[in-house]
């Protein structure tokens, strides 16, 4: 009898291990005909699991997941997504669910890349990709680098950048891609001859990058610079807002928390990715510097039924353990209208810096994350420096 049990057992274990979705995986998405491939991570199980996405080096894990039946489901609150796959044969398939829009998805198990250094051409360095934007842009900055045939890489907009794109060489062309939950991107980058880049967004767009060395005396104008994109339409007058906090509170701009204070506004939306980039340092500023007079308030613009629920936002403060105020301003289309201070006021998040005077100061469009390397460094050590300048002043008008 013991030996039958013992025997049974042994024939089971493959099977009863095998239900361990533990590990790295290989996965995509399917983005309107295109498949985005993507690197996740799965941890725990039963009622207990994990499931991340990443962005370089950064884990962006699920806020609740299972694991029963053959099926996974994992959700991401401060998304508003969910991830549902079925798991059959090694391999797991389903959908990734976002707000309004839905991913095919597909997964395996990683397996390492056996690709050698042979006649892979080197594309490390800084490069300026020409568009034509609706923002108004003429070029993006291509950040790339490169050991032997992996590559990874950030395109830089002015109202953020892409996540970390990361990919290989093969078949004389550099793929790479991103999704961390959000961000799904598809790079396809050809050397050619000349030694510019020719670039396929999405299967869709044809672009061409110019090493930055090379740009400006091939005469092609520069990428538009994130502090002079946003303007004040009078730069005398004090920076207003009035708007409900997520319990129905409203908060304005002379409530006494902000009287002789330096405030930064930033503006943005809990759906926005680079908004989620930007959060960790915002937080990080208020809880270094508000005791020596700094205070910021976040105005959230949302889709009509976040506005009615803002779970999202709700999700997405706890996350990143906001404790400045959070607002509700209006839907994302209402932008303009409800700021109607701003000039050219179209990127996601816009910030903006208001000296002890209320009266804006700077303004910075967007936010260059992690994955731009120096140009994150950069961006983070002037806005630091501005806050510490903008707090040395004193009062130069009582409100």
């Amino acid at each position: 009898m013991m030996r039958r049990l013992l025997l049974a057992t042994l024939l089971c274990a493959p099977a009863l291990l095998g239900q361990s979705l533990n590990g790295l995986w290989d996965a995509t998405v399917n983005v309107r005909g295109v498949e985005i491939p993507f690197r996740m991570e799965i941890a725990g199980s039963g009622g207990d699991l994990k499931a991340s996405f990443f962005n370089g080096d950064e884990k962006v894990t699920s806020t609740s997941g299972k694991f029963a039946n053959g099926a996974l489901v994992a959700a991401f609150a401060y998304y508003n997504s969910e991830l549902k796959a079925e798991w059959k044969d090694g391999v797991l398939a389903g959908e990734y669910h976002r707000d309004d829009k839905t991913y095919p998805f597909q997964a395996k198990r990683f397996a390492p890349s056996k690709l050698t250094e042979a006649d892979v051409p080197s594309i490390a360095g800084l490069w300026e990709i020409q568009v034509k934007s609706s923002k108004g842009e003429s070029a993006w900055r291509m950040i790339v680098r490169q050991s032997g045939p992996e590559v990874s890489a950030a395109v830089l907009r002015v109202d953020g950048d892409t996540g970390m794109l990361t990919g290989t060489f093969r078949d004389g062309k550099f793929k790479l891609s991103h999704f961390s939950g959000a961000r799904p991107s598809l790079f396809d980058v050809t050397p050619l001859a000349d030694g510019t880049l020719q670039v396929l967004q999405n299967g869709t767009d044809r672009l061409t990058a110019v090493r930055s060395t090379a740009a400006r005396a091939k005469g092609l104008p520069e990428p538009t610079d994130p502090s002079r994109h946003t303007t004040m339409q009078d730069p005398t007058e004090r920076f207003h807002f009035r708007f409900p906090d997520l319990n129905g509170k409203i908060v304005s701009d002379a409530d006494p928390r902000f009287k002789d204070k330096v405030v930064i506004v930033a503006i943005g939306g809990s759906w926005c990715p680079n908004c989620h980039d930007e959060a960790p340092f915002l937080e990080e500023l208020y809880r270094k510097y508000q005791s020596r007079g700094l205070e910021i308030v976040g105005l959230s613009f949302e889709e009509a039924d976040q506005l009615k629920n803002p779970a999202r936002l709700r999700a997405f403060i706890a996350r990143y353990g906001i404790e400045y105020p959070m607002l509700l301003a209006g839907e994302t289309g209402e932008l303009q209208e409800k700021l109607p201070q701003a000039v050219n006021l179209n990127a996601w998040p816009t910030t903006f810096f208001l000296g002890r005077d209320g009266r804006v100061r700077s303004v910075h469009a967007g936010f260059a994350g992690v994955a731009t390397g120096d140009f994150h460094r950069q961006m983070t050590e002037e806005v630091q420096s501005l806050v510490e300048r903008l707090l040395a002043e004193n009062s130069l008008s009582k409100r």
